[in-house]
Parts: C-alpha cells; sequence; structure tokens
C-alpha cells in the first residue's frame, strides 16, 4: 500500500517532469492563488496540445449539466445539528454571530472546493487516496475515525427528524418510531438513484427549497432588525459569554464526513483526469455551482439565527432553548395564525433531517468503500452503513427520550466527538491536494497551501479549546481521567504524524512556503 510507485500511479500521466522553477512559473503560482476560484492554478507548459490544454469558453447548459454535486455538499450546511447551532448562537448571542457564520461558511467552501479537486483531478475520491497513500494501519485508523464521525453526525440527524415528526404528529409519534420512520424513508429515496442520479439530485432540489421556504416564512413573520442584521454581519464581536456559540458555529460547519462525500459525488458526471481542458472545465462548473449552493444554505442559517435571536435574545428562555423545544417555545412566543409558526419549523426540521440522512448514507458507502475495498452491491453496502448508525441511535432515542435536557446533553456530547474527528478529514485532504505525485499539475498553489495549513491550525485550536474545556467540566475521577489522558496522547500523537507525513511538520518546509522559494522542488515532497 505505502509505496513511492503506488503514490504517483494514480497521477503518472498528469505528473510533470522535475525541473527548476521559473520565474515566469512562480508568478502563475501568484496569480492563480489570487482567484477565489481555485481550478485555474495550473502550469500551461505542459500540454502537447493548447486546444486539451484550455478549457471549452462558458456555457450555461454545461453549468446545467455539472450542477447536482454541490446541491447534495451543501445538505452537511443545514442538517439539524447546525440548525440547533444557529438558534443557540441567536438566542444567546443575537445578531453579533452572523459574521462568524458567514466567514465559517466561506472556510467550508474552500475545503469543499478541495475536496472537488481531489476527485476530479485523480479521478479518486478521498478514502480511497487515503487507502493507497497510507500505511495500512493509519488507513484502518482514518476510518475508524471516519466511521465515529459519521455515526455520530447521523444521531443528530436522526434525532432531528424525530423530533420534527413527533412535532408534525402532535406527540403521537414517540422519538423511536420517529427514527425508524426517518430509516426506512432513507432507503426509498436512496431507491431514486437506480432511476438516474439526476432523479436525486432534483428530490434534494425540491429539499431544500421547502427547507429554504420555510425558514424564510419564518424570518418574514418575526420581522427581525434590518439594521441589526447588517451591524451582525459586518462588524465582528465576540464576548466571553458567547465563545461557546461561537465555537459551535465553526464546528457545525465543518463536517468530516461531508468532506469526504464532496470528493466522490464530482465522480457522477465524466471526466477525463488525464485531459486537462476537460479537468479544468469541471472545476470551473463545481466551483461556480458549490459557491451558489453554499450562498444558498448561509442565507438559510441567516434566516434561522436571526428568527430565535428576534424571540428569545436576552429572554430567560435563552438558554434553555434546543432543538426538542424549540417549536413549543415559538409557538408559545408568536402564537397561531393562518399555518402555526409551530409547524413551519416542524416541515423544515423534518426536511433538513431527512435530506442529510440522505447524504449521510451516501458518505458511508463512499467511507465504507473506499478504505476498505469492499466488493458487494450498492443495497448490500447501504444497509451495513445505515444499520452502523440507525442501531446506536434507537438506543440513544430510547435512554435519552426523557427530557429536553437530556437531549441537549447528548448533543453537546456527539458535537465534541465529531470535533475530534474534523483533524482526521482535513489533514489527508489539505496533503493530498498539495502534492504534485497525486495531483500533477493540479496541485495547489503556495499561497492556497499557506491558507488551508492555517486554516487546518486554526480548526485544532478552536477544537483544543473546546475539548479541554469540555473534559474539564465533565470528567471526573482519578481512573477516568487517567483514561482521558491516555487517550489524549494517543489523540495528539496520531494528528503530528499524520503531519509529518506529508512533511508538513518539516521547518524547510514551512520556510520554502514563506518566502516562496522558486528553488524548492515540490517533487520531493513525497510518500514514505
Amino acid at each position: 500500500m505505502n509505496t513511492q510507485e503506488n503514490s504517483g500511479s494514480s497521477r503518472y500521466t498528469m505528473t510533470a517532469p522535475p525541473t527548476e522553477h521559473s520565474a515566469a512559473a512562480a508568478n502563475e503560482d501568484e496569480e492563480a492563488d489570487s482567484l477565489l476560484m481555485l481550478p485555474l492554478d495550473v502550469e500551461a507548459s505542459l500540454a502537447a496540445d493548447d486546444g486539451e490544454m484550455e478549457a471549452p469558453p462558458f456555457s450555461w447548459k454545461k453549468l446545467w449539466q455539472f450542477a447536482g454535486p454541490g446541491l447534495l455538499m451543501s445538505v452537511g450546511f443545514l442538517d439539524p445539528g447546525n440548525l440547533e447551532g444557529d438558534l443557540q448562537a441567536g438566542a444567546i448571542a443575537g445578531y453579533s454571530l452572523l459574521w462568524l457564520t458567514m466567514w465559517a461558511t466561506a472556510v467550508g467552501l474552500l475545503i469543499q472546493l478541495l475536496s472537488a479537486r481531489l476527485g476530479v483531478a485523480t479521478g479518486k475520491h478521498l478514502a480511497e487516496l487515503c487507502k493507497e497513500e497510507y500505511p495500512y494501519w493509519a488507513a484502518l485508523l482514518l476510518w475508524l475515525m471516519a466511521e465515529v464521525a459519521l455515526i455520530a453526525a447521523d444521531i443528530q440527524e436522526v434525532i432531528g427528524s424525530a423530533i420534527a415528526i413527533k412535532i408534525l404528529s402532535r406527540g403521537f409519534l414517540p422519538l423511536w418510531a420517529g427514527v425508524l420512520i426517518t430509516a426506512s424513508d432513507c432507503f426509498g429515496f436512496l431507491f431514486l438513484e437506480s432511476y438516474g442520479v439526476r432523479k436525486l439530485e432534483a428530490v434534494f432540489a425540491f429539499l431544500i427549497s421547502m427547507m429554504g421556504l420555510s425558514f424564510a416564512w419564518m424570518f418574514v413573520d418575526t420581522k427581525p432588525s434590518g439594521k441589526k442584521l447588517g451591524i451582525g454581519l459586518l462588524v465582528p464581536k465576540l464576548s466571553s459569554k458567547t465563545i461557546q456559540q461561537a465555537v459551535g458555529v465553526v464546528g457545525c460547519i465543518i463536517t468530516p464526513h461531508n468532506v469526504y462525500l464532496h470528493s466522490a459525488l464530482v465522480q457522477s458526471r465524466k471526466v477525463d483526469p488525464n485531459k486537462i481542458g476537460q479537468v479544468k472545465e469541471a472545476l470551473n462548473y463545481f466551483s461556480i455551482e458549490s459557491s451558489f449552493a453554499l450562498l444558498v444554505s448561509f442565507v438559510i442559517n441567516l434566516c434561522v439565527t436571526c428568527v430565535f435571536a428576534v424571540g428569545f435574545y436576552g429572554s430567560k428562555q435563552a438558554d434553555v432553548v434546543g432543538l426538542g423545544n424549540a417549536g413549543q417555545y415559538l409557538q408559545e412566543k408568536y402564537g397561531g395564525g393562518l399555518f402555526p409558526i409551530l409547524y413551519i419549523w416542524g416541515i423544515g426540521l423534518l426536511v433538513a433531517g431527512q435530506s442529510s440522512t440522505i447524504t449521510g448514507t451516501y458518505a458511508g458507502q463512499f467511507i465504507m468503500g473506499g478504505f476498505l475495498d469492499l466488493h458487494m452491491k450498492k443495497w448490500m453496502r447501504s444497509l451495513i452503513s445505515r444499520s452502523c448508525a440507525i442501531v446506536p441511535t434507537i438506543i440513544v432515542a430510547l435512554v435519552f427520550n426523557r427530557s429536553d435536557a437530556t437531549l441537549d446533553a447528548l448533543n453537546e456530547w456527539l458535537n465534541v466527538l465529531q470535533s475530534m474527528q474534523i483533524p482526521f478529514s482535513l489533514i489527508p485532504l489539505f496533503t493530498l491536494v498539495s502534492k504534485e505525485q497525486i495531483m500533477g499539475v493540479f496541485k495547489i498553489g503556495p499561497i492556497v497551501e499557506r491558507t488551508v495549513w492555517t486554516v487546518t491550525g486554526l480548526v485544532m485550536v478552536i477544537n483544543g479549546y473546546v475539548l479541554l474545556d469540555f473534559f474539564l467540566s465533565n470528567i471526573e475521577g482519578l481512573l477516568l481521567s487517567c483514561l482521558v489522558c491516555a487517550g489524549s496522547v494517543g489523540y495528539i500523537s496520531f494528528i503530528f504524524y499524520l503531519i509529518s507525513y506529508g512533511n508538513a511538520a518539516q521547518p524547510s518546509y514551512w520556510f520554502s512556503l514563506i518566502r516562496n522559494d522558486d528553488k524548492y522542488d515540490h517533487t520531493k515532497n513525497e510518500l514514505h
């Protein structure tokens, strides 16, 4: 698995021969990195034919053909975990964290563009490449971490759907029944894939439209302040009282399984990774579509935050409102009307939960199939990956279905669990897209490389703060403290191993990026 030949085999025909970087090549890297649309920083000198090097002119018809993967990816920014983070940010911090939601979404877009870049330029998704490029034990640990993150996210998504079903059934269906309905519905939607991926993408477009309509209705109904909204977006503000909500906003945006998912979804379009023009064209269209999809998701998250900022900021309910009781509090605050806000919230929450569980099932298929190289029918893989999440979710629903407080406590633990897994998807992604042996001419340039590693560092610092605060508040007893310390040592050691494996931990590597040294040989940044 872990050989130099294997490292280069997937992109051998696209890899440049070792040459010294000229000043012109360095200028091209700088110019490319200055563009928001990442796919353009390639070296034109490697083409045998100019026609194959350049992407065709922009076409609305082509954009429509490439539209879809970004739509499915954006659902990860709208799952019930995100909605709970939005409502808590609005209730406790008011409008003051809207700027953070905007910039966190921008960082999420950067990560998803790199994930799409990896999938299109190599013809393989992240899980497959991790299996090929890392030693067996490391790949196995990465798979376990991805599965843990997926199960944690799936529990939140399925329980979110179950809460919505309970709201819409006026309490007739208990939480565990909603879990079973959500699980069966998920397989029903996946059945649509047998009729073509475009049909499934159309269903997602409808679901996201319903979600947007529901939360936009609530936004208009509650009449937020336009002035406060604008200030919240443009003026960064953070206090000690809102730091926990700020961390929650960032943590909800970056989901590990979504990074794996997008690199696989883009392969639903036929693109030859050996034809540079085709890859550039695909990356341009995927970038446009992903940017639009995440703009829509940002507007929806903004609507939810504003609704709860208007209704609960500064009130007695601000500290206790959560996903389980949000509908009831909204009903008490705003009353009935032609269409009670309780049921509008229930519809939006149901659509968010249903759509995110489907994409979670997709992600589970790709993660399990890529890391374990499973050769089985798609429905069987779906059944296995879905059962891994549904069984613990049913257990959780039965155990924690006692009060809203227990569900909130569960959600806090699940958020911590997902935050712990973020480095194990970002570090492999950034390591792989930085390697010329794997990406060929589509390797990211030095400015983007510095940016993504800075993002990784910031995310890990934020996670470190959250985990330290959480464990200091919740871990008691000598034995449990020793176990947590031992686990922390292993956790940190594996993170450093992943960083050093890609040479990112070597001082010479960072000095070369800071100085943008023309003589730095990126082909030496290879796996050993």
